[in-house]
């Protein structure tokens, strides 16, 4: 076999992407930081670091040896997913090695051809990738949009197989909720189950920062809620939580844990530390509500378009590829570490630059914040784009 034709492909293809400025590289832009989901600031907090040491200096290993089904189970993981069900206010809870091996194990095992997925057009490619593995027949919504929703839940009503509705909560690159309440209604009658990502929402919103499903007492209704630990809990992986019955059956038939390698054993406790600081965070969960609000107020004040950001998460939309490409170079040559969102992440002619806040961040910040996107909004080259910029 010869490489070189599939080298010469894929050389082509990069090529396409630098045309169009979709080409990326690695690295991480120096500055004040808008790019992390560290939105409590744990990622740097000394207790945290403190407990990781602890956490190693006692640890029996530092390997988990193998897959959670063989040698890698350990009664610190046991802990951790017993604390964490608790604080999800659910009967159980199963860690997974990283989010997308959470979401595509869980949907690719709990559904099955015959069955209904109605996704939302906005949710992570995660979930998309799981929703096609199951097999199952797959309905895109428009983001949010219950009209459409409903009447897609109406056409399927006489469907034998199960009706499943997949949704994030706090949407990644619009900083939106998903209208929980009006979800709910819609699966009671229709007889649909509710499969939540909480994954933007942990450790910032609902009580305590258990998330949306919290906010909305309905943690044990929906069938599963996925929480995950590489951003405000300034870790990694994942806990599907629900019921009892849900983990044994992720346990025995979703492939990303029964052939993923364990997470050591000390790393449990590193989750418990972050979730127990997390817990006590309500002064940083307000700052980061307040830094947030200000934000908003002063682009929107400014004309710059935040879409539909009512969260820590603020997008400001740009249109083109070169449009986002020269606001975010302009915002790394002012001090400020962000890059610029482009397609397929986000939808072709929606290229964006996002602010993810942390709790770590001032009001003085913001204020400089908002002045480079003057800055740099006014030297925007004269390209084509899909969005009102700047009036």
């Amino acid at each position: 076999m010869n490489p070189r034709k599939i080298t010469e492909r894929m050389a082509q293809h990069l090529d396409m992407l630098r045309a169009q400025s979709q080409f990326r590289t690695l690295g991480t832009p120096a500055g004040i930081d808008l790019n992390s989901n560290d939105y409590l600031g744990l990622a740097t907090d000394p207790r945290l670091k403190q407990a990781v040491l602890e956490a190693v200096a006692h640890a029996t290993t530092v390997g988990s040896t193998g897959s959670r089904l063989l040698s890698g189970n350990a009664r610190e993981w046991e802990d951790a997913e017993s604390g964490f069900a608790e604080f999800a206010g659910t009967e159980a809870a199963l860690y997974f090695g990283s989010g997308y091996a959470a979401n595509v194990g869980l949907l690719a095992s709990i559904v099955r051809p015959g069955d209904i997925v109605f996704s939302d057009a906005r949710n992570h490619a995660s979930l998309i990738d799981g929703i096609r593995l199951s097999g199952a027949t797959k309905v895109i919504y428009p983001h949010c949009d219950l009209s459409y929703l409903e009447n897609a839940l109406r056409e399927h009503a006489g469907n034998a197989g199960s009706k499943v509705i997949v949704t994030e909560t706090v949407f990644s690159m619009e900083g939106d909720v998903a209208p929980m309440q009006g979800l709910l209604e819609l699966a009671r009658k229709y007889g649909a189950v509710i499969v939540l990502d909480e994954a933007h929402a942990i450790g910032v919103l609902g009580p305590h920062g258990r998330g949306i499903a919290a906010e909305h007492a309905c943690e044990r209704e929906v069938l599963a809620i996925v929480h995950t630990c590489g951003k405000a809990l300034a870790s990694a992986g994942a806990f599907v939580c629900g019921g009892k019955t849900l983990k044994e059956y992720l346990v025995n038939r979703a492939r990303t844990f029964i052939f993923g390698t364990a997470m050591p054993p000390y790393f449990a406790r590193q989750i418990q530390a972050a979730l127990g600081l997390a817990r006590e965070a309500d002064a940083e969960r307000a700052h980061l509500r307040q830094m947030a609000a200000a934000l908003r107020e002063k682009l929107a004040a400014r004309g710059f378009d935040c879409g539909t950001s009512e969260t820590h998460i603020v997008p400001v939309m740009l249109g083109s590829n070169e449009r986002a490409l020269h606001v975010a170079d302009v915002l790394q040559r002012s001090g400020f570490a962000i890059r610029a969102i482009r397609p397929p992440t986000v939808p072709e002619g929606s290229a964006r630059v996002r602010f993810s806040l942390t709790s770590r961040l001032s009001l003085d910040e913001i204020r400089r914040l908002a002045q480079a996107m003057d800055a740099a909004c006014e030297s925007l080259p004269s390209v084509p784009s899909a969005s009102v910029v700047h009036a």
